[in-house]
């Protein structure tokens, strides 16, 4: 597959990503000279296999790792000390067990808390607040305590939380797992309805498949795909290289037919 399917539009991308490389204090090296640029409201899944960096390539995102080569920026800003606070506004991210950001007594406070933190205060951040949950259909819930939603509700919370900083990017890891289908349906409708710059790192080909036109595959530190999904997941070969299946029966529309059984469960990015 060739890089840089979303480039050249002309316009500043939501993200770009060049020549970045980094190696743990220990002397891990997990990245190994990373390209990529997403153009802004594209939905594209990052695939790889557990091991492959992808945790590390969105760490550097937010700023929480800053490279040891190469640069990130988002919307035109450089990712750097100076720029910590913009950019972590700007990149937003959903884990992948929502009781990760989930820790305030109502909904409305967990949703209210970024960008209240970020000084938004009255009647802006009641806006950001119901606009947000509005947006996960979960405005009823808004005086409720978290922990008393379903994994799905807390999930959907989960993204409001982010959503209510007006991101840039949303990157969300491992948006679909343990989630029925129901509930999975029912997010796969929210995501679709974003009007950000979504990147998704998962394991779910399937969900990637259903969701984003384009995805990359990073493994071994570097990406060794990027290209259409529906392309991606139609070469076998390419999956297995990459420890990579589609669910036992799984069939790509006009692809070369179904996965092996053992679809890639969710796990670390």
């Amino acid at each position: 597959m060739s890089a840089g399917t979303g480039a050249g539009t002309g316009t500043v991308p939501s993200l770009e990503v060049s020549r970045l490389a980094y190696a743990y204090p220990d002397g891990t090296q997990a990245l190994f000279g990373v390209d990529l640029r997403l153009e802004r409201g594209e939905r594209v899944a990052l695939l790889g296999p557990n091991g492959a960096g992808k945790t590390t390539l969105v760490m550097h995102l937010n700023g929480i790792l800053t490279a040891g080569h190469g640069t990130v920026t988002v919307a035109g800003l450089p990712v750097g000390r100076d720029s910590l606070m913009e950019i972590r506004r700007r990149v937003g991210l959903v884990f992948q067990d929502p009781d990760d950001q989930l820790f305030m007594p109502t909904v409305r406070e967990d949703v209210a808390f970024g960008p209240a933190n970020m000084g938004v205060r009255g009647a802006e951040l009641e806006r950001r607040v119901v606009t947000a949950l509005e947006r996960v259909g979960m405005l009823q819930t808004a005086d409720r305590p978290p922990h008393h939603l379903s994994f799905g509700q807390r999930r959907r919370v989960a993204v409001a939380t982010v959503l209510a900083m007006e991101p840039e990017i949303l990157v969300l890891d491992e948006p679909s797992s343990n989630l029925d289908p129901a509930s999975r349906r029912e997010l796969a409708e929210i995501l679709r309805g974003l009007d950000v710059t979504v990147l998704m790192v998962t394991h779910d080909l399937p969900y990637a498949l259903e969701l984003c036109e384009r995805s990359l595959i990073l493994s071994g530190g570097v990406i060794v795909a990027d290209g259409p999904t529906r392309e991606i997941l139609a070469d076998p070969e390419l999956l297995a290289a990459h420890r990579l299946e589609l669910p036992y029966g799984f069939a790509i529309p006009g692809g070369a037919g179904a996965g092996r059984a053992g679809a890639g469960g969710a796990g670390d990015m």
